[in-house]
């Protein structure tokens, strides 16, 4: 049974009015390089990254790292700070540990940038399980679904001076 708020790609998305949030990009659209919120290059992707890609600074999400939001719309240039509408969130489940990603755009997405969204993200588990196979880096990966932008924003905590963030290897 799916956790209330989820949807996936074969039953209906609920939008909820939007929550506002600042986003800083670290993953241009069209981006080749995958970096962390620290800057630092994670890994050189084999295809350009299909959203603008960044996190909420103000906040940790579920696996102890800045809370992960993707941008759709035009592509964004690396480091640009932008406040956007968080319509909802995509769970994914990387080595077994959860984490949110925010879905934000300045207007409603459309039925058809959910699905891409969706098929993104199915398609980025499956891969990302390979590599850590490769990596014997145990753990299950999967996409489970969309969620409303409010549950992954109730999930995240604040950002403080006295919380460290884990140095996880993704």
């Amino acid at each position: 049974m799916q956790e209330p708020g989820f949807a996936t790609a074969s039953n209906h998305v609920s939008l909820e009015p939007p929550a506002e949030v600042e986003v800083v990009i670290e993953v241009p659209r069209g981006s080749f390089l995958k970096r962390g919120s620290t800057g630092s290059i994670d890994f050189v992707s084999p295809v350009p990254c299909p959203f603008n890609y960044g996190s909420v600074p103000t906040l940790l999400g579920l696996e102890g790292d800045l809370l992960d939001a993707l941008v759709l719309g035009p592509r964004l240039p690396l480091g640009t700070r932008t406040r956007v509408k968080a319509w909802g969130a995509v769970t994914l489940t990387d080595r077994g540990m959860s984490d949110d990603k925010l879905i934000c755009c300045d207007h409603r997405p459309s039925a058809a940038q959910i699905r891409a969204v969706l098929r993104f993200f199915h398609l980025y588990a499956r891969c990302k399980g390979l590599l850590n196979r490769w990596r014997r880096r145990p753990g299950r990966n999967a996409c489970e679904g969309w969620c409303r932008a409010s549950c992954a924003l109730a999930r995240a905590r604040p950002l403080t001076d006295a919380v460290t963030r884990p140095p996880i290897p993704f």
